[in-house]
């Protein structure tokens, strides 16, 4: 009993360490992934070292989203520049309203990665369904940070928020990083208040808010969320 124990024990460690080692991915489709370890991304393209030390590159457009230490960055059509292109963007907040940032510095050295093969498996669910919002007329300031002395990615705060409501026009961009400003703050209150609609103790306290940051947006959305499920 006592080793029937033990090897339950061994093999429960190993599990974790193998997931911790294995804990990020690459989600190319539904059902179709590969796993390996995020190196960074520039919210255009995202590297991946496969568990073989090969490294991989993926553009937004090829791909559907990827998992980094947790937290999904969703592939989503955005103008950029009058152009239409894909960009990562994180998901904050997902129901009702979805909440986005994008921005700030994800990204790591990697100046000729080597494509490899991409093995087609299931197992990652939760897969984040039809996104089509697209912001028009939109435009967005990607981070650097390729430019690295070491090979741990550092990542700054979001240069901005976006809003999502289906049925209610293109997301809504929503500055988090750009100093207090009554002029930001008016922008911020015009979003929410366009996109939370339908809850009148919500809106009132929207509209009593003098200012703004990153974490009221988020719980703000959270709140409505919430209570419409």
């Amino acid at each position: 009993m006592k080793r029937i124990k033990t090897l339950a024990l061994l093999l429960s460690l190993l599990m974790i360490v193998f997931a911790a080692q294995a804990q990020d991915a690459v989600v190319i489709s539904d059902g179709n992934f590969v796993r390996g370890t995020i190196q960074g991304t520039d919210f255009s393209t995202v590297i991946l070292k496969n568990e073989d030390e090969t490294l991989s590159q993926f553009k937004a457009k090829d791909i559907k989203e990827f998992l980094w230490n947790g937290e999904t960055y969703i592939s989503k059509p955005i103008v950029v520049k009058k152009r239409m292109e894909h960009r990562f963007f994180q998901v904050i907040e997902r129901g009702t309203v979805n909440l986005y940032s994008i921005g700030g510095s994800a990204a790591v050295d990697a100046p000729q990665p080597k494509r490899a093969r991409i093995r087609p498996s299931v197992g990652i669910g939760g897969g984040t369904g039809g996104f089509g919002g697209i912001g028009g007329g939109v435009g967005i300031s990607l981070g650097g940070g390729r430019n690295r002395e070491d090979n741990q990615p550092r990542q700054a705060g979001p240069t901005a928020y976006f809003l999502e409501r289906f049925g209610t026009g293109p997301m809504v961009e929503i500055p988090v990083n750009s100093g207090n400003s009554d002029n930001k703050n008016q922008l911020i209150k015009n979003a929410l208040l366009q996109k939370l609609t339908n809850d009148e103790d919500l809106t009132e306290r929207i509209k009593a808010t003098e200012t703004f940051d990153a974490k009221l947006i988020k719980a703000f959305v959270a709140a409505y969320n919430e209570m419409h499920k």
